[in-house]
């Protein structure tokens, strides 16, 4: 009986295991696919010619914003830990 419970055990633990991997493997394609730029041949010719290419990204980072946030974070008032714990 125990044998037969530790069998559907195993096998049960295996497909999690392999449907974790499968998804974990789907999310890294994924996300590497979206970061990666496509090179054509319009690309390599630009670089064989200047030597560099420029490739823009979906939204440039608003450094003011940034600045004003990380300004708002700090200064926020923060609870003191109660000694008695």
């Amino acid at each position: 009986m125990y044998t037969l419970f530790w069998l559907i055990f195993g096998v049960g633990l295996a497909i999690l295991a392999m449907a974790a991997g499968v998804s974990l493997g789907a999310r890294r394609r994924e996300s590497f696919g979206a970061r990666t730029p496509v090179v054509d041949d319009d690309l390599i010719r630009k670089i064989i010619e200047d030597g560099e290419i420029y490739v823009e990204e979906d939204e440039p980072l608003d450094l003011d914003e940034v600045d004003d946030e990380e300004e708002r974070f700090w200064s926020e008032s923060w609870d003191e830990p109660s000694g008695d714990w």
